[in-house]
């Protein structure tokens, strides 16, 4: 059973990283606000999806609760500046995993990710097998 709805679930989550690493390398022709916008809500779609891969049995809602609870753990992580923490923000991969400045609009960015979602999945439900 989870095993099935898992391979989805990390299929969909890669996919969701290929797109926004698409989105914030050549997404050139977006201005710099629906850049960053657009890339916060393909994180916090990222971060459903390799939730639900984790626990594809647990309720869509807890699923979703879930997500965006990390997103905005991550968010308001951002106030807190260590300099180990710092340092790793500024690589690549701390800056896409971890951000780097708290901005309060990524919360309805987060949001609107984890609804995103939601509406998907509750529109066309992954087979549970």
């Amino acid at each position: 059973m989870a095993v099935y709805s898992r391979a989805r679930y990390v299929a969909l989550a890669t996919s969701t990283i290929a797109l926004g690493l698409v989105v914030h390398t050549r997404g050139g022709a977006l201005s710099s606000v629906t850049r960053d916008v657009l890339g916060d809500v393909l994180w916090a779609a990222m971060m459903a999806w390799w939730i639900s891969a984790v626990a594809p049995t647990i309720r869509l809602a807890w699923r979703a609760c879930w997500a965006l609870g990390l997103g905005f753990a991550v968010e308001s992580g951002q106030l807190l500046h260590l300099p180990g923490l710092d340092v790793l923000r500024q690589t690549t991969v701390g800056h896409l995993v971890l951000g780097s400045d708290f901005d309060p609009r990524d919360f309805a960015a987060y949001s609107a990710g984890v609804f995103a979602v939601v509406l998907l999945e509750s529109i066309r439900p992954l087979p549970r097998r």
